[in-house]
């Protein structure tokens, strides 16, 4: 039970990777608070899968975009579970437009969700941290981050920017037992938004490209943020680890 007597935090945690991080750290003993935007049913029955492994587990809806939102969640997780060891931050949106039809609300909305969102939860979760002398911050990225892809610029830009986000974090927190890496998650056999892609195609079904000739599962990419959540991951800090079946972007 690795992480037995902590809690953990993930965000965007109704389904996917989101959902199997959270039985992930479930099973190891953690506490869990699963986070949604709006669908609270989603979010709740991931909390009911969490509760069959025996921990606790509440879920909350949150724009992680929000502060006032982040705030709200991370007091009601203190409430509840008396400390914050582990934050995954795994929400995001990734819509794709031509760049020179980008609004200004179609930047501010991805920066908000992706890059704002892991300062707001940062922020909200390491003061519970220090006052328990350690813990695991995580940012979920991605492939396109690094690869870039057309009508994809204003995604790319603040995902690669919670590298940044993460090396600075952790030089500055490295020496108080906090640890901040970033996950970079490949091409992922998740379900999605299929309106955020152009004509609705699947950005899931070039598996032929991918050197070991298949998708990631969820599991895979939560398996390695346990791994960094746990003592065994304690002496990795300020990296950015790509989980994409050798699909060579950086």
């Amino acid at each position: 039970m690795k992480l037995e007597g902590k809690t953990a935090l993930v965000t965007g945690s109704g389904r996917n990777i989101g959902r199997a991080t959270i039985l992930a750290m479930a099973a190891e003993g953690a506490n869990v608070v699963v986070n949604a935007r709006s669908n609270q049913a989603e979010a709740d029955a991931v909390a009911d899968e969490a509760r069959a492994l025996g921990v606790g587990a509440i879920s909350v809806l949150a724009d992680v975009a929000d502060r006032a939102q982040v705030d709200t969640m991370a007091a009601r997780a203190l409430e509840e579970f008396g400390r914050i060891d582990v934050l995954v931050s795994n929400a995001a949106i990734r819509p794709h437009k031509p760049f020179l039809e980008v609004t200004y609300e179609d930047w501010r909305r991805v920066v908000g969700v992706v890059l704002e969102g892991a300062f707001f939860c940062a922020q909200a979760v390491l003061p519970s941290m220090l006052e328990s002398g350690g813990g695991r911050v995580i940012f979920v990225s991605g492939d396109g981050a690094f690869a870039g892809s057309a009508m994809r610029a204003h995604v790319s830009a603040p995902k690669m920017g919670l590298s940044g986000l993460a090396r600075g974090l952790a030089s500055e927190f490295a020496g108080l037992g906090i640890t901040v890496n970033v996950v970079s998650p490949g091409a992922i056999d998740t379900t999605r938004d299929l309106s955020w892609y152009p004509g609705g195609a699947n950005p899931s079904a070039g598996a032929s490209r991918i050197p070991v000739q298949r998708l990631g599962k969820p599991e895979e990419i939560a398996a390695t943020c346990l791994f960094l959540a746990s003592e065994e991951g304690g002496f990795i800090t300020g990296q950015t680890i790509h989980v994409n079946g050798g699909a060579g972007y950086f």
